[in-house]
């Protein structure tokens, strides 16, 4: 069986989610999930600067990342295990700024998501997973940045029920000490002022 790369726009502009070639046989298969060319002949630039992968635990939750320089674009996968995974647009001059939008992506329906410069992205590990990211910026640490998991103005609903209720989740303490959504629209504005 062959199936060939998709691609689906999401209605949060310029983010897409994307179903990866694939083929297997009685060996096993075989999954491409980037492709520089066959990326641009559907619109999208995405060019490969790092990829790295997370090994998280069933019960993780990674909040609403994002870096305030060097805004990095990514391509996101689960390899194995099973993630709900969130992405927000914190684009202040879009329709949808503030919007956010998740899917479940496994290791089993290999289901991408490409998470747009100027996104948050975050996921709650359903199952023990490997995540796989392909970025078209290097991770910047000074810029690392976030929106806290439980912004009640963005008002992410995750699947808690799924991992054994939220009192079941194994978060940093980075992430404890994200921003709201409020602080960043504040923040925004005034670097809007100093330009």
């Amino acid at each position: 069986m062959i199936e060939h790369f998709e691609f689906k726009e999401l209605d949060l502009k310029g983010a897409y989610l994307i179903k990866p070639f694939y083929a297997d046989d009685l060996r096993g298969g075989f999954v491409k999930d980037y492709n520089a060319d066959t990326f641009k002949a559907n619109g999208i630039d995405h060019e490969l600067k790092e990829v790295f992968y997370t090994i998280s635990k069933r019960g993780v939750i990674r909040a609403t990342h994002f870096q305030l320089v060097k805004q990095q674009a990514k391509l996101v996968r689960c390899v194995s295990g099973h993630v709900y995974d969130v992405i927000v647009d914190l684009r202040p001059d879009s329709p949808t700024f503030g919007q956010w939008r998740g899917f479940d992506l496994t290791g089993d329906n290999r289901a991408c998501l490409l998470v747009p410069q100027y996104f948050g992205h975050g996921y709650l590990v359903i199952e023990d997973s490997v995540v796989s990211y392909k970025c078209a910026e290097v991770f910047y640490g000074e810029g690392d940045s976030g929106i806290m998991y439980n912004d009640p103005e963005i008002g992410i609903e995750w699947p808690f029920e799924k991992i054994g209720g939220e009192d079941k989740l194994i978060i940093s303490d980075k992430d404890l000490r994200l921003m709201s959504f409020d602080d960043y629209k504040k923040l925004f504005a005034k670097a809007e002022s100093k330009a």
